[in-house]
């Protein structure tokens, strides 16, 4: 298998670090995230007032000058989330990364990624937005996956509500 890694987009003060599953196919083929054809990421992140225009998926490095970040929680599988086998998934390098990094904020973006990284079996049990805090954890939300795959599933208030969250932390509120 070709290593479709997409390189970790991370810093220090970090607002919110967005964590997917894995790189989608055609991310994975270009090497820019959420690159996929009727990806919503990119327009989104505009539309709800996280970035100041509708970045393209080749600029995924300028989120840092944004104060924000991208990972995946598997760095070597691609595809739908359903194509990654587990051991693809690197879930220690994603803790450290938490722990190194330390941002606000976390926004994974489906329920996939946020149920296996809190190791529940059934994404039926995550719900949509800001969740209850944890331990040694910085706030999470869960958003609606970006995927045009995903479209039926579409639903902007989360990702409004993880940028009001962001604006009112960023005036320190």
């Amino acid at each position: 298998m070709t290593d479709h890694r997409l390189p970790d987009v991370l810093d220090t003060e970090l607002d919110v670090i967005f964590i997917g599953t894995a790189a989608g196919k055609r991310a994975a083929e270009l090497g820019h995230y959420y690159a996929g054809p009727g990806n919503r990421f990119w327009p989104t992140l505009h539309e709800v007032g996280l970035t100041p225009r509708c970045f393209r998926p080749e600029e995924f490095c300028e989120l840092l000058g944004l104060r924000m970040g991208l990972t995946d929680l598997s760095k070597l599988g691609a595809g739908m989330d359903h194509d990654i086998r587990p051991e693809e998934f690197d879930f220690a390098h994603f803790k450290k990364n938490l722990a190194h990094f330390r941002p606000r904020a976390i926004a994974f973006t489906s329920k996939k990624a946020a149920a296996l990284a809190s190791g529940v079996r059934s994404t039926r049990k995550v719900q949509y937005g800001r969740q209850p805090p944890r331990d040694g954890l910085p706030e999470i939300f869960v958003l609606t996956s970006p995927s045009g795959a995903a479209r039926s599933y579409w639903d902007i208030a989360p990702w409004a509500e993880l940028a009001s969250w962001v604006a009112a932390a960023r005036r320190g509120a």
